[in-house]
């Protein structure tokens, strides 16, 4: 059953966004490798210059269309799943990287196809 619409998509980008520049700092993230704790951080920038860039409601500039936003969030998924493997990271860091890796699997995965077109 896919009920993930454009709209509960936009309002999950900030808080997410948010939470990959703070959380690193917050489990202390790096013990492994120093990578861990900044990939995460210019993850977070990134997506969130991605978010006010999109075409959906809550976009500053509305620039990129949204089908290419949820394929950039499906390549962030691949990277930080193989992350760990690449990079050795371990323990926490590893951990951090495989659930975030696989709750953007999921929320791409659940979008009504109709959110899929320009």
């Amino acid at each position: 059953m896919k009920f993930i619409t454009k709209r509960i998509h936009a309002y999950l980008d900030y808080p997410v966004a948010v939470a990959l520049i703070g959380l690193p700092f917050l489990l202390s993230l790096g013990s492994s490798n120093a990578l861990a704790l900044q990939l995460s951080v210019a993850t977070g920038i990134a997506a969130l210059i991605l978010t006010l860039l999109t075409d959906h409601h809550l976009g500053v500039l509305r620039v990129i269309p949204y089908k290419y936003h949820l394929i950039v969030d499906f390549l962030v998924a691949i990277v930080f799943i193989t992350a760990p493997f690449i990079f050795s990271f371990e323990g926490i860091d590893a951990y951090y990287y495989w659930i975030n890796g696989i709750a953007v699997i999921t929320v791409v995965s659940l979008h009504k196809p109709e959110y899929f077109k320009d």
